[in-house]
């Protein structure tokens, strides 16, 4: 009896493996069954490439310098008796500035007054002599030594008149060159002589400084590198108008209220900085800008008819090369080598790699595979980020 009880377990054990073996081979088919009904395809946001004029600017570092610039410096010799303007006013061409002692000159200016009128009085003897003297030397009645002698001292006497004129006329300018003028109209600086001082024409200091500053240059520093793009864009009448203007901005950026006009480039490389001069003439009836000024300028260094531009965040960097992801008809991504032009407002130009109307990947890079069948979504660029354009 014992041998069958352990009989009939060992059957029921068999049984009950055999039913265990039979009901899991169709639980393990079933996760991979489930896993391949719910495999999701990747959504991409992608941006159709169309060619748009772009202008590209770069910012460079300029001098404020005054379109005209005199210094004041005295004629004569004397000693300054009074100063005729408010220090950093504006003055106008010919106004009196400072006034020299004149008195001196005045003497100067009768004495030859004086000679003027003496030499005169001699000239009209000598021609006197000369006309009493021309009808006895047609009948031979003098020498025509002593006539030719009365004909000599005629015309000495007419050149003794004219230096004396001369003279006089030299002693007028003293007179008047003891009242120093503005040369030029602008903003006076402040006086660098004081009322009891001599001055001389000869003096290395110079009495004041007038600056014309309603215009004004402004000297940029551009490399040697961007100067025939430079050229080529003032050469373009097309781009010209847009390329000679230029705005001058302030340290935070921003720009004054002023238009600025391109005037010529340099013709000469500094040797220690690489850099040439670019000369921008720029209207300053505000006066906001002064001569001596650090400032940057936004200079054109490209326009280009029909650009590519895609944003900064669909390019990836690999091995130093630039690439995008683009999708294809079949819908299939493909990364793709570009090389790239400015950045401008957050937008890449794409020189060369893809065509107009490529479907470029902006969102979703991370789940992206070549030949990855993908969904896409038209992308929407934030406010804040617009696409550039031609200024």
């Amino acid at each position: 009896m014992r041998k069958i009880n352990i009989c009939v377990c060992s059957g029921l054990h068999i049984l009950a493996l055999l039913f265990l073996v039979g009901c899991g081979q169709p639980q393990s088919e079933a996760p991979a069954e489930a896993a391949a009904a719910t495999e999701v395809v990747p959504v991409v946001a992608t941006l159709s490439v169309t060619p748009k004029p772009l202008d590209v600017f770069e910012v460079l570092p300029g001098r404020v310098v005054a379109v005209r610039s005199a210094e004041i410096r005295p004629q004569v010799t004397g000693i300054v008796k009074r100063r005729l303007f408010a220090q950093g006013s504006e003055v106008k061409a010919g106004q009196p500035l400072f006034q020299i002692e004149a008195a001196p000159f005045r003497a100067e200016a009768d004495i030859a007054t004086a000679d003027a009128q003496k030499a005169e009085v001699s000239l009209q003897a000598a021609i006197s002599k000369v006309n009493r003297l021309q009808p006895l030397i047609a009948v031979e009645a003098i020498s025509r030594q002593e006539y030719d002698d009365a004909v000599a001292a005629r015309e000495e006497a007419r050149a003794q008149v004219a230096q004396a004129k001369a003279t006089l006329d030299r002693r007028l300018l003293d007179v008047d060159f003891a009242t120093v003028t503005a040369p030029i109209s602008g903003l006076i600086d402040q006086t660098l002589v004081s009322e009891g001082a001599l001055v001389s024409s000869t003096d290395s200091t110079p009495m004041a400084q007038i600056q014309q500053i309603d215009q004004v240059f402004v000297d940029i520093r551009q490399p040697a590198a961007s100067l025939d793009a430079t050229r080529r864009l003032l050469s373009n009448p097309a781009a010209k108008k847009i390329a000679a203007r230029t705005e001058i901005l302030r340290s935070d950026g921003s720009a004054y209220p002023v238009s600025g006009q391109i005037l010529f480039s340099g013709v000469s490389v500094d040797s220690s900085t690489g850099d040439v001069l670019l000369r921008v003439l720029v209207n300053n009836t505000q006066r906001a800008l002064l001569p001596g000024m650090l400032v940057n300028a936004r200079v054109m260094s490209a326009s280009n008819k029909d650009a590519l531009s895609v944003p900064q965040q669909a390019v990836v960097h690999i091995a130093e090369k630039a690439h995008v992801w683009t999708i294809d008809a079949n819908n299939q991504a493909h990364m793709t080598p570009v090389e790239l032009g400015a950045l401008v407002n957050g937008y890449y130009h794409i020189v060369s790699g893809i065509d107009a109307n490529a479907q470029v990947v902006i969102e979703g890079i991370d789940r992206l595979q070549d030949k990855t069948v993908v969904k896409r979504r038209p992308w929407t660029a934030p406010t804040a980020q617009t696409a550039p354009t031609a200024s």
